[in-house]
């Protein structure tokens, strides 16, 4: 024969959930997936909008290399100058693993537009698509 609770029991039971729903840590908010691809895709988005197809004076010189698809699990985007894409990169941008782990580096790092490039960059790898 199965015990039967009280009105008293199942209030008790009743508040004693609602206590240990309330201790629960609540669900993290929605984000970018921060892995490295969905990452550099979002890079490469938001430098071909705000630095090539809005003709930013300071890319004018350069052309954009998006290499995204790596089989060393480092997508990578390539400025390039613009009449040699076969030349040595200027500035490559990667990531590396899930949270991704970004690099900027190439010459255009010591040139006066590498703040802006670590700005814009990280706005981008974390969801934001303005530009500036």
């Amino acid at each position: 024969m199965r015990p039967r609770l009280s009105v008293a029991n199942v209030a008790l039971l009743t508040a004693l959930a609602a206590v240990v729903a309330g201790c629960q840590s609540p669900a993290p908010a929605a984000g970018p997936n921060r892995a490295a691809l969905p990452t550099m895709e979002r890079v490469a988005l938001g430098a071909s909008a705000c630095w090539f197809k809005s003709n930013d004076p300071a890319f004018a010189a350069y052309k954009l290399a998006p290499e995204l698809n790596s089989f060393s699990g480092r997508p990578r985007i390539l400025l390039v100058h613009k009449g040699s894409p076969e030349s040595r990169p200027l500035l490559v941008v990667q990531a590396e693993g899930s949270p991704a782990r970004l690099q900027a580096f190439g010459p255009m790092m010591q040139e006066p537009v590498a703040g802006r490039i670590a700005a814009d960059v990280n706005r981008w790898s974390g969801g934001n698509n303005g530009c500036r």
